[in-house]
């Protein structure tokens, strides 16, 4: 009977494992999808591009505050030692420029660039250990990060297909993979102030956390789209109005954008379930599986053809991945 019940927990164990990894999966396969498509599609008869991308991670901020506000409601309730809301005041602005960045990264490089350049984010933090708190990294750990960085850095010099060019609004690799860059620093910070506050406050929960950042940063997203706008009437940069009044003109754009913004919602669901039941490791092994499937539906689905050279980047940038993740098992084993 023992052994029974012990084969029913872990194949129960499998299902909820399989249900995490289809749910990580295809939600954020899928925002990837409409991602790109909203960066590179023409819409309507005056075949006219989406030129307000960071429109999106407005749209983003305001979803998800919704979605962690019914979320506390329905199961859990907000604890009186949780974080307050002006805990996230702060971090929010880099919460709100970071992803903004990466976003706008697509009008110059193509989605295959930005989700490997967006993978690298073990060499930022390498470095800055190395440099500001003399860290001591292991020979494996300096492999994994020269097949990561040689990987990007030769799909970087590689040329892109014409088919892939004429898609990008303004085709500009330097300015793309540095936007990507800067995005992986700001969340950089981001992540250590979160991990920071969930430390003061152990009461936070991941809802808490979710509902605080979404909630400042859809006033920030906000002032910049729709205030800063209003009262300059040159402003150069996002206008919220002008995507409202393109969504207007083409449903199709805005459709994309309301799945495209629970897909990422339901998408964290399966985030937090993972961490819950099976550990951050379990999550980040499946989250870069993610990524790679995420370069192959691009290529075959989007039209997104990649040459031999590039598809060889491609597997040594997730090479050094997969290494940095089984050194993690190993030590987590130890």
């Amino acid at each position: 009977m023992v052994a029974q019940s012990e084969t029913s927990g872990g194949f129960k164990r499998v299902l909820v494992l399989a249900f995490c990894v289809a749910g990580i999966w295809s939600a954020y396969i899928t925002q990837g999808v409409l991602q790109e498509t909203l960066s590179t599609k023409r819409f309507g008869p005056e075949v006219k591009r989406f030129e307000h991308l960071a429109f999106l991670n407005f749209a983003q901020n305001v979803v998800c505050f919704i979605w962690s506000y019914i979320m506390i409601k329905l199961w859990s309730s907000k604890s009186a030692r949780s974080a307050p809301l002006s805990k996230y005041c702060g971090v929010s602005i880099t919460n709100t420029i970071g992803p903004t960045l990466g976003i706008e990264a697509l009008r110059y490089i193509s989605y295959p660039a930005q989700v490997l350049a967006k993978s690298s984010k073990m060499i930022p933090v390498m470095l800055m250990g190395t440099i500001l708190y003399g860290v001591k990294y292991t020979i494996p750990e300096y492999i994994c990060s020269f097949l990561v960085a040689g990987g990007v850095s030769t799909f970087a010099l590689l040329k892109t297909s014409s088919k892939t060019m004429k898609k990008l609004a303004n085709p500009n690799a330097p300015l793309g993979y540095t936007l990507c860059f800067l995005n992986l620093a700001f969340d950089g910070y981001t992540n250590s102030t979160q991990d920071l506050i969930k430390s003061r406050y152990p009461k936070t929960s991941p809802w808490d956390i979710m509902l605080g950042m979404n909630f400042w940063g859809s006033i920030y997203n906000a002032v910049i789209m729709f205030i800063v706008p209003f009262l300059f009437s040159n402003w150069p940069y996002a206008n919220g109005f002008e995507a409202v009044n393109f969504c207007r003109a083409h449903p199709e754009a805005a459709w994309d954008i309301l799945v495209y913004c629970l897909c990422g919602a339901v998408g964290q669901n399966f985030i937090f379930l993972t961490i819950s039941r099976f550990g951050s490791l379990t999550n980040t092994t499946i989250t870069t599986t993610r990524k790679f499937m995420s370069i192959v539906v691009s290529s075959v689905v989007s039209g997104n053809p990649l040459s031999a050279k590039q598809w060889g980047s491609v597997v040594m940038v997730f090479s050094g991945l997969s290494l940095q993740i089984l050194l993690k098992w190993k030590r987590k084993k130890a």
